[in-house]
């Protein structure tokens, strides 16, 4: 019987420097014109609930290197232990997501894979020859993003995160909302300043979540 490792007869192939240095998905992420609908329909197949934030304007946000005042409507929710993300450009300042729209595209954008040391992260996403279309913070310092340079089809922009702060605390409250969600509120508007930490909009959301 021919085995896999039988069946390999050349040499070995060199360790890549790209192999798994992301982790796992923890994030799909969705560009959409219509926010609000976009919301409706998830929870039409039951995926909830929402925490929709408006006009989110992400700290330093730079495109292709330049500065960019981009502001953003953005919905979260989960379906399991993977985040769903909606974002809608709400201005024609640049960002790869008003590309994607641009070009006649809708839906998935990008996945996004979350880390506790950022800085390691974006060091070795630079030196394998990645690299970056846009970046920013949400959040404070501990709240920086990058979205990589990677589409070869629509959907496969990858972004890594900074959840090393109060971003990866609120995104545990959103999967507890989802897993045990009853299908009330299921879209429920809430503060940008949250995923700054602010102690008033996490107060916000603690009590919107009972």
């Amino acid at each position: 019987m021919l085995s896999f490792a039988d069946a390999h007869t050349g040499p070995a192939p060199a360790p890549s420097t790209r192999a798994n240095m992301f982790g796992g998905i923890a994030q799909i992420g969705y560009v959409v014109r219509d926010l609000e609908e976009s919301m409706r329909n998830f929870v039409n197949v039951g995926i909830g609930p929402w925490f929709h934030l408006k006009g989110v304007k992400p700290d330093d946000f730079t495109y292709r290197g330049k500065p960019s005042d981009m502001v953003m409507d953005v919905a979260v929710a989960n379906s399991g232990d993977i985040q769903i993300e909606l974002i809608s450009p709400v201005d024609d300042e640049p960002s790869m997501y008003r590309d994607f729209l641009a070009a006649g595209h809708e839906g998935v954008q990008h996945v996004a894979y979350w880390t506790d040391d950022y800085q390691a992260l974006y060091d070795r996403a630079l030196a394998a020859g990645f690299t970056v279309g846009q970046e920013g913070r949400i959040g404070g310092e501990d709240g920086r993003f990058a979205y990589l340079e990677t589409e070869h089809h629509p959907g496969t922009v990858i972004e890594i995160s900074d959840v090393g702060g109060t971003k990866r605390f609120v995104f545990d409250i959103i999967r507890t909302a989802s897993a045990n969600w009853d299908g009330t509120r299921p879209i429920q508007e809430i503060d940008p300043h949250l995923i700054g930490g602010d102690p008033a909009a996490t107060a916000e959301i603690l009590e919107a979540l009972g």
